[in-house]
């Protein structure tokens, strides 16, 4: 079916249920950012591909909302379609609710699949629709389910179990730590929504989500029982006998509303930010009867915070993991450029032969998002993927945007390095250098334990910001361990984020500038906060760089440089050299040699 075809069809469903408009979100019913393709219901809708973004259809028009990461990508994949592009945090840009005010009767109702919104995105949404001419918002309706005849299955692969020598905790010990928490915010139990929450709770592992080692599933914690909910297929007989040995329960994944209808304590903790508002409806909705609705407690799930804080034997693995990281990247960096001067050379290439090197590695399991290597122009668009129909070959000029990483059974990896494959102009060095400068600023950054990433994320962007330059995305996020690659709260961020950023905890410090049309450029290092001192004001707190790989002194202006910032780039460099060289071949060695020799003003 085409566009046009699946929105004629929509529209057949939404005329007989009387619907004034439909919308389709980017989430699934975990509230996760990169889903099984059984929910990439937005994508089917619209063509739009991105993780992130909204669409919605009314009887005679239709738009998609997006980020700044998508701008340009949106732009071409709607093209020649009904869709119109709304750039959100754009001045002038329509919320979703008072679009559909102006594209709808007063008193219109409009549709939403519940299962794949949050409950307070739905809440939010019913509240701002009552403004717009009191429409309102029917969420038991999937209208995908007659229209999408191929429809993808929910994953049915296996589930494994993540080792101790990597999870450094017990099952029972974790689920022992959030019934502690639970007590403290006054709740007998919990649903557990998120994917990579019940992975880290259970240290087992599963491949149902594309670079996210995590299964799909639910669970249910009450004051003395645990439950999953999951397609008993996926469970091998040993992770049978572990979860039995663990004393934990198993119900097939359908049922998870039925057991929150059997639900017998007095309070329910949900996070109203992962709990499905279908799901939150079950219980709030629960009759009373003499198993009596216990009362919700809408709480942020504290094993949100409980995964970001890495024990010992996680960091020992984080180590270990960017160890055999750097490696593979400095074999791929020495082969860059010689490739790319001997041609043949294209953006799909280089990144197949980096994802090959990290194979080699031991403990790899996967790349842990799709690459990101995007040349010149392609450098500009944010999260550019190349595909067949975009990908351009390298010349030996200009600058390569390279944002990659990697899943190794020890941790999870992300990097970006802006690499000159040539001659650069002075401006391409102006940018890399004003990248570059934000990014050593958060490195060099000490703070107050419990500091909020939006106080820090300043120091990127400062330099940019005389420049009259600035990015419109986050500066950094945490990272799993073999988990997903983006984990919150805590973040670089403009926005106000109050996580507090405490010891043990993963960031990348990850600053860009993008000129649309000419280039892009973006350095990151994925960071472990650690302790600094402690004095009469309280703790202080540091980062330590985990990433080793060597950082592109060619497009540098080395005047731009403060004597400070030259001083740490000469230390990183040197770490670098000092744990990768023992592991590489003479050859290799001289490389990075080379590559990692002092800088001098």
């Amino acid at each position: 079916m085409t566009i046009s075809q699946r929105l004629a069809a929509l529209r057949e469903i939404m005329s007989r249920e009387h619907l004034a408009a439909f919308i389709f979100p980017s989430t699934d019913p975990h509230q996760g950012e990169y889903i099984p393709d059984h929910w990439k219901g937005r994508e089917f809708i619209s063509g739009f591909n991105g993780s992130a973004g909204t669409a919605v259809v009314t009887m005679k028009s239709a738009a998609l909302w997006t980020d700044s990461r998508y701008f340009i990508a949106a732009e071409e994949q709607l093209k020649g379609s009904e869709f119109q592009l709304m750039k959100l945090k754009i001045e002038g840009t329509p919320t979703i609710a008072e679009w559909l005010g102006k594209e709808c009767e007063a008193g219109a109702e409009v549709g939403l699949d519940g299962t794949c919104s949050s409950a307070n995105a739905v809440k939010e949404l019913i509240a701002e629709l009552r403004h717009q001419g009191g429409i309102t918002l029917r969420t038991n309706l999937d209208p995908l389910k007659q229209i999408w005849t191929d429809r993808p299955v929910i994953p049915q692969n296996p589930v494994e179990i993540f080792p101790m020598e990597y999870a450094g905790e017990t099952t029972h010990d974790k689920l022992a730590r959030i019934r502690r928490a639970l007590r403290q915010q006054h709740a007998d139990g919990m649903l557990m929504s998120a994917l990579d929450d019940i992975a880290w709770t259970l240290n087992l592992r599963g491949t149902d989500v594309h670079c996210n080692p995590v299964f799909v599933s639910y669970l249910l914690i009450s004051s003395n029982t645990t439950t999953l909910f999951v397609n008993k297929e996926k469970l091998t007989a040993e992770v049978s006998a572990y979860l039995q040995a663990e004393g934990i329960g198993v119900d097939d994944y359908e049922n998870v509303g039925k057991g929150l209808k059997d639900y017998f304590e007095y309070n329910i903790l949900f996070d109203p930010d992962e709990v499905n508002y279908t799901l939150y409806q079950v219980v709030n909705l629960k009759p009373q009867t003499s198993n009596p609705r216990p009362q919700i407690i809408e709480a942020e799930s504290p094993v949100k915070r409980m995964k970001t804080v890495k024990n010992e034997t996680e960091i020992a693995g984080f180590r270990r993991a960017m160890l055999k990281d750097g490696i593979a990247l400095v074999k791929f960096l020495k082969w860059l450029k010689p490739a790319v001067e001997a041609g043949g050379q294209t953006e799909i290439s280089i990144d197949q032969k980096l994802t090959a090197l990290r194979a080699e590695q031991p403990l790899y399991r996967d790349i842990s998002f799709d690459t990101i290597a995007g040349y010149q122009a392609h450098g500009a668009i944010v999260h550019y993927e190349a595909t067949p129909e975009t990908d351009i070959p390298l010349k030996p000029e200009g600058l390569l945007l390279l944002d990659s990483g990697a899943q190794y059974l020890d941790g999870t990896t992300d990097i970006t390095r802006t690499i000159a494959l040539g001659p650069v102009t002075d401006e391409q060095k102006k940018i890399y250098t004003l990248v570059l400068k934000g990014h050593i600023q958060i490195e060099l950054c000490k703070f107050p334990s419990g500091s909020s990433g939006t106080q820090i994320d300043i120091l990127a962007r400062k330099d940019m910001w005389r420049e009259g330059l600035n990015y419109l995305h986050g500066t950094g996020h945490g990272v799993g361990t073999y988990l997903n690659v983006h984990e919150g709260p805590h973040q670089f961020r403009m926005e106000w984020k109050p996580a507090p950023l405490v010891a043990g905890m993963t960031i990348t410090d990850e600053p860009g500038i993008y000129l649309p049309g000419k280039f892009g450029a973006r350095t990151e290092n994925t960071l472990l906060i650690v302790p600094y001192m402690e004095t009469e004001f309280g703790k202080f707190l540091q980062f330590e760089s985990l990433t080793l790989c060597p950082i592109d002194k060619a497009p540098i202006n080395i005047e731009m440089l403060t004597s400070e910032e030259i001083q740490w780039l000469n230390d990183y460099h040197q770490m670098v050299f000092d744990r990768l060289s023992p592991h590489l071949s003479a050859e290799e060695v001289a490389w990075l040699k080379e590559a990692t020799e002092p800088l001098k003003k």
